[in-house]
């Protein structure tokens, strides 16, 4: 939105230029109203504009999806609210991806505290 308006023919904008404008529109009295509004906003501009994201100085195009370790996390913890006690290998298995790359991705799950260990079970933290 902010890019949109204030920054309409300017490539590369900081985040340090989008800060104060933001500071100074935020309904400080109302934050989560203000929040809600703008993402709204945002939809609708979204829906007539082309990306204004990507003339932002730090935007990053993401990578592809389809057999990424992104997949693989989602695919884990899918995994695991459905059946909330699995062992590693059965998680493994079920996946059908390589064993290595689902215990990479299990380690850092449970690193960032989404899952843990109860004896031999995973869960969802």
């Amino acid at each position: 939105v902010f890019i949109h308006f204030f920054f309409q023919d300017k490539i590369g904008v900081r985040d340090s230029e989008i800060l104060p404008l933001i500071r100074c529109t935020c309904d400080t009295s109302n934050p989560k109203e203000w929040y809600y509004a703008l993402m709204d906003y945002g939809a609708m501009l979204k829906q007539r504009y082309p990306n204004p994201n990507q003339r932002s100085a730090h935007y990053r195009r993401q990578s592809r999806f389809e057999d990424s370790d992104r997949q693989i996390r989602g695919m884990i913890l899918r995994t695991l609210i459905m059946e909330p006690h699995m062992q590693e290998y059965q998680i493994i298995r079920k996946l059908g991806k390589k064993s290595q790359r689902v215990r990479k991705n299990i380690i850092q799950l449970e690193m960032e505290g989404f899952i843990r260990r109860k004896g031999k079970c995973l869960t969802i933290a």
